[in-house]
């Protein structure tokens, strides 16, 4: 992949500024389109606050902020570019319709992904023309610095974009993940849905606050999901014999009412609940000052995970990710 190609990101919040602090710190020049004048201010300064964090990691020898070129129009941020990353409201009428848009307007043989967190693409990709180069690229805030995106293709969507998309990602330095059945939701958000429905009951039952939930996850499991995730933390606790004692020791209290999947009922007493106890989390922080805190950690803790991947991922650095 070259260098200093012109790529295009269509809604500029918060996902779509990190898309384009994470192209730009690649030598990339970015085009963004916004049709809200607030939102593309905001834009150009959510991305000098990421190039804050990214200067920590290194940078490419093109990277500029003056490669940054903010739209009021869709056409002219869409002219001559090599790739369309949308990040409209999650919304399946608001996405067709500005997919459609973008579908009619670039030369057939560009990608177009869409950082949906749950929508089909089959049904987001059934108004264009040519849906074969349409599909799912979903990211995970922050964009600028977690490398995993999950790649969903719809049934119209060809092997060869999937593989387009993987490349472009890969050389941005993010671990695709490519989901092979595609499914709403994908597979992390519906991951991180089960443990919030169950912080929520939680919470709701008065078994714990806020904070207790949060320091339950960052002292216990967190620490290791974040090395070996699920399974094969479990494989690990069943002993010499791995997974296989685990299933069978463990198994049967699956079947034993600890969990509840069905969320419960936003009531106002559980929102207030949620709100004034993530306000006393926070305490004096606020959200432009729990970023940069969170920037930090993950730098360092990637630096960490970088380091003990290289077995398991010959070409992690080369591959996936600028951390040295």
């Amino acid at each position: 992949m070259k260098e200093n190609k012109v790529i295009t990101i269509v809604g500029t919040g918060v996902i779509g500024a990190g898309w384009a602090a994470r192209f730009l710190a690649k030598g990339y020049t970015v085009k963004a389109y916004d049709p809200n004048s607030v939102s593309r201010e905001q834009l150009k300064i959510n991305v000098r606050t990421a190039f804050k964090s990214l200067k920590k990691i290194g940078l490419n020898r093109n990277a500029s902020l003056r490669n940054l070129k903010v739209y009021s129009k869709l056409p002219s941020a869409l002219k001559d570019t090599t790739f369309v990353q949308e990040n409209a409201p999650e919304n399946e009428k608001i996405k067709k319709n500005i997919l459609k848009q973008i579908d009619n307007l670039v030369d057939k043989r560009v990608i177009i992904a869409s950082s949906s967190s749950g929508l089909l693409p089959s049904k987001i990709q059934s108004a264009c023309k040519f849906p074969e180069r349409v599909l799912i690229g979903h990211p995970f805030n922050p964009v600028y610095l977690l490398p995993l995106v999950e790649i969903v293709a719809g049934k119209k969507t060809t092997q060869i974009s999937v593989k387009k998309l993987k490349k472009l990602y890969e050389h941005v330095g993010m671990r695709p993940l490519i989901v092979q059945k595609e499914i709403e939701g994908y597979i992390s958000d519906r991951l991180q849905e089960a443990l919030w429905r169950e912080a929520l009951h939680i919470i709701n039952d008065g078994v714990a606050s806020t904070d207790e939930v949060d320091d339950a996850i960052v002292y216990g499991p967190g620490l290791r999901w974040a090395f070996m995730g699920v399974c094969l933390t479990f494989h690990l606790a069943g002993g010499e014999t791995g997974m296989k004692h685990m299933l069978e020791q463990f198994g049967p209290a699956l079947k034993l009412p600890w969990t509840k999947l069905k969320a419960p009922e936003l009531t106002n007493k559980l929102k207030k609940a949620m709100v004034s106890g993530t306000k006393k989390q926070a305490g004096k922080f606020n959200i432009k000052e729990l970023e940069k805190q969170r920037d930090l950690f993950l730098i360092e803790i990637m630096k960490t995970l970088n380091k003990n991947q290289k077995d398991k991922f010959p070409n992690w650095n080369k591959k996936y990710n600028t951390f040295k």
